[in-house]
């Protein structure tokens, strides 16, 4: 049976800000409230500063223009992002938000099931599942070059 004390807590996806959220998104099965809330998170990420939106932080395969940028300060990583795209941007703010302020090795520990476990899968077009996922594996290439030139 398990451990009675680990029956109601929910799976750890190796980031507490990131299993908060997936909890949030999980606590409703109404897909229209998920997209409001990956809208609010769209409408409250600060934006990158122009200047440093370039080819080398570009997230590849994504058909919006979606840009990240992973910053070693304290050991800790910190994000920042764009996208010109709103349903994008929420993903992407999403992932941010989760992700902010782990170690490079947290961050390339992270399981990707979670993106399953958000239950956004099946109301996100495919090209946009990707794109999240294409976001998320930019970062992970990001923390593990940042973890090589330290």
């Amino acid at each position: 049976m398990g451990n009675p004390s680990s029956i109601n807590k929910p799976k750890s996806y190796g980031s507490e800000e990131l299993d908060k959220m997936i909890y949030k998104l999980r606590s409703t099965d109404d897909p229209k409230r998920r997209y409001e809330y990956i809208l609010w998170l769209a409408k409250n990420l600060p934006s990158i500063p122009e200047e440093l939106m370039n080819k080398a932080i570009k997230v590849q395969g994504c058909i919006s223009q979606v840009y990240i940028l992973g910053e070693l300060k304290g050991g800790r990583l910190k994000w920042q992002g764009y996208s010109d795209a709103l349903i994008t941007k929420g993903l992407l703010a999403f992932l941010i938000k989760g992700l902010n302020d782990l170690t490079p090795i947290e961050m390339n520990s992270i399981d990707i099931a979670f993106i399953e476990a958000t239950g956004l899968k099946g109301s996100l077009t495919p090209s946009r599942a990707n794109g999240f996922l294409n976001i998320l594996l930019t970062m992970k290439t990001q923390a593990q070059n940042l973890i090589n030139n330290s």
